[in-house]
């Protein structure tokens, strides 16, 4: 027997090799030690004085299903960047490199092409290098036109800059970012929701078809944010993925044990006084969900279940003083992402209140 009886190809592994180097090369800095076909990534860490790495990966979830159904497959390499480089940059890390990893039954070069030129294009609006990956056909465990990506981002931070949740205070402001569309989560709901009320895809939804809405890539934060790290505008932030406001924003406190302690027993809070706790408060007239959200809350989505399955709008959440907010919302918008105060962070221990 030969590979190929198995159901593998060398030939169209080399071929997705040949193809991936040119838009992998495009994203390289001079930092960037290897070429793509080594045994491993080279990146030259640079001048810091107290640098912390700080790393993250993740996928992009069932949204694949739509991708492969519509064969709109660029986008979903956005999408795996930016849900990696987005979660590390909510430690103040600047992204430097990113690997990715392409498993298939039976993708053609060209459709991995496009999937790794849609990482490309992501690295480059994080202003990270891809500087490695590993592509897999696995026949038997991946069904024919079936595939899966996952990404690994990783980022540096000067020690003082990082941002762990010992910097928020109480009466700090907060600030959404708004999201580019849903996102990268909560497609299995989505899926169900159009198979059980059997909706089309390529329905018309204002001047664009349903699939390209869904599929609309991840928006990556990382060039519009960092120069706000960088001048210590920003205390906290949080990346709203899965599990909505609800999971995602109390992720930006500092856990038991750290941070400061603010206040005294006679301190009121909607929770126990005293203490490091923190906790957000967030209004409901300011999370102001796109069309999108609404049209799938129709389907037959209770509005407690959208918040707690979708960022209903709002891609990142920052923590600030309040004599910040106003230049974050200002640099947010020059950047052309919709920004607005959207809370405030008070005492207390239940994570998070939306009134």
């Amino acid at each position: 027997m030969k590979y190929s009886d198995a159901g593998v190809s060398r030939e169209a592994g080399y071929e997705i090799v040949d193809r991936i180097r040119s838009c992998t090369a495009s994203t390289h800095d001079d930092n960037v030690l290897s070429q793509v076909g080594g045994f491993g990534a080279l990146y030259r860490l640079g001048a810091y004085r107290d640098p912390v790495l700080v790393s993250g990966t993740d996928g992009v979830g069932t949204k694949l299903h739509l991708a492969v159904k519509t064969g709109r497959l660029g986008g979903i390499g956005i999408d795996c960047v930016a849900m990696c480089v987005n979660d590390i940059l909510c430690h103040g890390a600047s992204p430097l490199f990113f690997l990715d990893y392409l498993a298939y039954a039976d993708l053609d070069p060209e459709q991995a092409a496009a999937v790794v030129g849609g990482v490309a294009e992501g690295c480059r609006q994080a202003g990270c290098a891809l500087i490695g990956g590993e592509s897999a056909q696995m026949p038997g465990t991946y069904q024919p036109g079936d595939f899966d990506i996952a990404g690994f981002a990783v980022g540096v931070v000067e020690r003082p800059r990082l941002l762990d949740g010992t910097q928020i205070r109480p009466g700090d402001r907060l600030i959404g970012l708004a999201s580019s569309g849903v996102h990268s989560n909560g497609f299995s709901l989505i899926r169900a929701l159009l198979r059980e009320n059997e909706i089309d895809l390529e329905e018309d939804f204002g001047g664009c078809s349903l699939g390209e809405l869904l599929l609309e890539p991840t928006r990556i934060y990382a060039q519009t944010l960092l120069p706000l790290i960088e001048a210590q505008l920003i205390r906290g932030m949080a990346h709203i993925t899965g599990g909505g406001l609800y999971e995602n924003v109390p992720r930006m406190f500092p856990g038991p044990g750290f941070g400061p302690e603010f206040g005294s027993a006679g301190d009121s809070s909607r929770g126990p006084a005293g203490g490091s706790k923190l906790q957000a408060v967030i209004r409901h007239s300011e999370i102001r969900p796109p069309d999108i959200f609404s049209y799938l809350q129709s389907l037959g989505v209770d509005e407690d279940e959208m918040l707690h399955t979708f960022n209903m709008g709002i891609g990142m959440v920052c923590a600030a003083a309040p004599e910040a907010a106003g230049e974050i919302i200002k640099a947010a918008e020059a950047a052309g992402i919709a920004a607005r105060e959207i809370g405030i962070v008070e005492r207390g221990e239940n994570g998070l209140w939306i009134e």
